[in-house]
């Protein structure tokens, strides 16, 4: 057995994560289509392949003693000059994905690593592009808005085409928190 490359994220929900998606490929980003829009819990690491139960076997305890809660984005940030990166900003949810990464990356469990940066959530909508279109991407979001109940995370794999893949989802134990009453998501119809 050989080495994978492996992330653990927690997906944006559709219609949000398409729109996401179309919106970084056209400011340039040619990774979009290859990476499903999401918040990330741990970064592209590589293991061993047959280590890969064992992290399915951790990632289930700990989705296991999750609880689920509400997620919502709201405009743009940047980790610009440090990295070339535009994103758009997790409002609410922080706290609790902040808590599930470490979590997941345990020192004492099988996804073990440090950060190359202190983590922050966040959802990247342009990654490695030429300085004008990353100002585009960070103006052209700045309204952004997008709220979900997050219930859980999932296991991608990146294939040897670059394309992230999801291998296992991981719903949490707790009961599934509804979204907060009166907030209509962008581009929704309000009801009564």
């Amino acid at each position: 057995m050989g080495t994978v490359t492996i992330g653990v994220s927690i997906a944006v929900p559709e219609p949000h994560g398409s729109e996401l998606q179309q919106l970084r490929a056209g400011f340039g980003d040619a990774a979009a289509h290859g990476i499903p829009t999401h918040v990330t819990l741990l970064p592209p690491t590589e293991i061993d392949e047959a280590a890969l139960p064992a992290v399915e076997a951790h990632l289930a305890e700990v989705a296991a003693a999750g609880r689920a809660f509400p997620m919502r984005l709201s405009g743009t940030g940047t980790f610009r000059p440090l990295s070339p990166v535009v994103f758009v900003q997790v409002v609410a949810g922080a706290e609790a994905c902040t808590l599930l990464q470490q979590q997941v990356r345990d020192p004492a469990g099988p996804a073990a690593r440090e950060l190359q940066f202190p983590y922050h959530p966040h959802v990247t909508v342009a990654h490695g592009i030429d300085e004008a279109a990353m100002d585009r991407a960070f103006e052209e979001l700045a309204g952004y808005e997008a709220e979900w109940p997050c219930t859980g995370f999932a296991l991608y794999e990146q294939g040897a085409d670059g394309v992230w893949r999801k291998l296992r989802e991981f719903p949490f134990g707790g009961s599934v928190v509804p979204p907060q009453a009166g907030r209509v998501e962008r581009g929704s119809v309000p009801t009564r």
